[in-house]
């Protein structure tokens, strides 16, 4: 029993890279498909017109924040099955909130004399948008945006139990087996993509700034 232990858990830190890439993937890819949907949703609900949705909408959004990632999996287990499919879309949905709240907060706090002075210049609706509201708030989207992206590479390890893959599948390994060094090379990996996710929106946000900045 040892032997086919050792030889398990062997086989399964050769497999390490392939399980760093999944994860990475199982974070990046709700990222992005969390950032086309909330994103020009709270635009959206900044304008007049979409304004008295905003509550309603924000409520989805908190939900979906609260509602576990495994209990979304069991949710749509009829339709999707295990995987990683189902855990894209539960990872995908627990990252919606941040990015909406912070976008609407950024937009909604952009100066009232800013805009009319921009309109007082000539500027149309979609210019003042494009041209003063986004540049000024994407210090405050951003934001969001990391948080999301630190909260998905947490939560990532829970695909495994789903077969999902990802650095999880290490981590539950070395608790079944009570092998401290697999848990630990596990959490220091997603932590690792956490810090360097981070890391680069950060640089990301600084660009933006920067060539805001020179355009003025």
């Amino acid at each position: 029993m040892d032997f086919e232990t050792d030889r398990f858990i062997s086989t399964l830190v050769d497999r390490a890279p392939p399980h760093a890439l999944e994860h990475l993937q199982l974070v990046l890819i709700p990222l992005v498909i969390a950032f086309v949907v909330a994103f020009p949703v709270a635009i959206l609900l900044t304008r007049r017109r979409f304004i008295r949705s905003t509550e309603r909408v924000m409520a989805v959004f908190n939900a979906g924040q609260t509602i576990p990632p495994l209990a979304v999996i069991a949710i749509f287990f009829p339709f999707l099955g295990l995987g990683r499919e189902p855990a894209l879309l539960a990872l995908t949905i627990y990252a919606l909130l941040p990015i909406a709240r912070n976008t609407l907060v950024g937009l909604k706090g952009v100066p009232r004399e800013v805009i009319e002075a921009a309109r007082g210049m000539g500027m149309t609706d979609w210019e003042i948008l494009i041209r003063v509201e986004l540049p000024l708030s994407v210090p405050v989207i951003m934001a969001g945006v990391r948080i999301s992206a630190i909260l998905i590479a947490a939560t990532a390890a829970l695909a495994s139990l789903v077969g999902g893959g990802g650095m999880g599948t290490i981590i539950f390994a070395g608790i079944d087996f009570f092998r401290v060094e697999l848990v630990l090379a596990g959490t220091l990996f997603i932590v690792f993509i956490a810090i360097l996710l981070d890391r680069v929106l950060t640089v990301v946000e600084n660009i933006l700034t920067t060539v805001h900045l020179k355009s003025r």
